[in-house]
């Protein structure tokens, strides 16, 4: 889950949460809406988490071009 759509879970979970009042019977859109908000907070922060460890390490100018001994200006 990547942050986009972990930030949609958590919005469409609010506004089923708090904004929608509907009887549908036998579903609580209530704890429906909550159940998305929660599952979306953890792929957000699952995201976020994963996004920090996979940065790769660049290698610095030195590492990549060790430098040179200055040569004999004879040669």
């Amino acid at each position: 889950m990547r942050i986009g759509s972990s930030i949609g879970l958590i919005a469409i979970g609010l506004i089923l949460a708090l904004a929608v009042r509907v009887d549908l019977g036998g579903i609580d859109l209530e704890l429906v809406g909550w159940i998305l908000t929660v599952v979306g907070i953890v792929g957000l922060v699952a995201s976020l988490l994963l996004a920090r460890q996979s940065r790769p390490v660049v290698a610095t100018r030195d590492e990549v071009y060790p430098p040179q001994t200055p040569r004999d200006p004879r040669y």
